[in-house]
């Protein structure tokens, strides 16, 4: 058995390898490396897979998010509410543009955003809201929109982890991770479900005005060549990206069901351990497992991971402090809501590996592990 990863690119990529390596290769032999083809042609593609009117590539999912709230003309001072517990750029671009952070708590099953926390936390100076997509699993986007249509706040999906995966309403129709709220973004950082070979992310919106905002505020705020009429910066997807993009964009289900496979095994393997709380997938969406996060009960974690690392099984903690908890934000937020689950799932949460390319013998090698060495 090969050395195991959290995630395994490598093996990924020597399954399309002809396919990606002719990609690249006509990129530079066209030189059209910024804004060539490539891009516009992965832009069609992307919309018509997330079904969405817009997508604006861009150089990662930072910049995605930044130019989201650009976009909405947020000043200095106005409110934007966000979960604590995601990673550190929902929250870092919020404070690059001089706003407000304000955290809220998430669902002690799904780590998604609490549509309750979020009531309470609204206030006249809110002028913004970000339910993050964690690990792959859809934020409760029925209730988000509502609360977003009774306050006149827009939302903005952070879909970094949760690309591809699809929200069902309650009619049964459903809608891409990203393609719901005002401005969806998302980031192509290797390792995430739809990856690149570099840095790289996008921007979608069904909106005709904010898709023409955009599009200025990325490219340094001009409408037209050597025009600026809006403060904007310079974030582009390159063209190279965008061709591994376009190759492996076709393969996104299948790399999502290789996930959901790998999960499953998880699940079963687990399921008569006490001292294991599998990750929970509601009704209302399916599941991209960006990450396969689990939630210890009355177990040493940290002495768990070592006995792990000794036998050659990596393990991850996503996230080991929340945002509100970081040193960078003292003093740079409002907390009016408890964030007790938060700080909870901190203690307790512990990620294992997960890819596209896992086997059962992987599976089997991990899962006993795991049963062999909890205390």
């Amino acid at each position: 058995m090969k050395n195991l990863q959290l995630v395994d690119l490598s093996t990924q990529y020597q399954k399309i390898e002809n396919e990606i390596n002719e990609a690249v290769i006509n990129v530079i032999k066209s030189t059209a490396f910024i804004n060539g083809p490539e891009v516009k042609n992965f832009q069609n593609d992307f919309e018509n897979y997330l079904n969405v009117k817009h997508v604006i590539p861009c150089a990662n999912g930072t910049d995605a998010l930044q130019i989201a709230l650009m976009a909405l003309g947020l000043e200095p001072g106005d409110e934007v509410i966000t979960p604590s517990f995601t990673y550190i750029a929902t929250a870092e671009v919020i404070g690059l543009l001089r706003l407000t952070p304000v955290f809220v708590d998430v669902d002690e099953d799904t780590f998604c955003i609490d549509p309750n926390s979020v009531r309470e936390a609204i206030s006249n100076k809110t002028k913004a809201i970000i339910p993050v997509h964690l690990y792959g699993h859809c934020a409760p986007m029925k209730e988000m929109l509502e609360i977003s249509e009774e306050f006149g706040i827009p939302l903005i999906e952070d879909t970094a982890q949760g690309i591809g995966s699809d929200y069902i309403f309650p009619d049964g129709s459903s809608k891409k991770a990203g393609t719901m709220g005002a401005i969806g973004c998302t980031s192509f950082f290797p390792s995430k479900n739809l990856g690149c070979y570099g840095d790289g992310g996008a921007i979608m919106t069904n909106d005709d005005n904010l898709a023409k905002i955009i599009r200025m505020v990325s490219n340094h705020g001009q409408s037209k060549r050597y025009y600026h009429d809006v403060i904007g910066v310079n974030s582009r997807l390159d063209s190279i990206q965008a061709a591994i993009l376009r190759v492996k964009l076709p393969h996104l289900d299948s790399y999502l069901k290789a996930r959901q496979d790998a999960a499953a095994y998880y699940n079963s393997a687990f399921e008569k351990c006490d001292k294991i709380i599998t990750p929970v997938v509601r009704d209302f969406t399916t599941h991209g497992f960006h990450q396969y996060t689990m939630k210890l009960v009355n177990t040493d974690r940290e002495a768990l991971m070592a006995k792990l690392d000794a036998e050659g099984i990596p393990s991850n903690i996503y996230y080991p402090l929340p945002i509100h908890l970081q040193k960078a934000f003292v003093g740079s937020f409002k907390l009016r809501v408890s964030l007790n689950v938060t700080e909870q799932l901190m203690k307790s949460v512990l990620s294992l590996p997960i890819h596209t390319e896992m086997d059962d013998e992987q599976l089997s090698f991990i899962s006993n592990g795991v049963l062999n060495n909890i205390l």
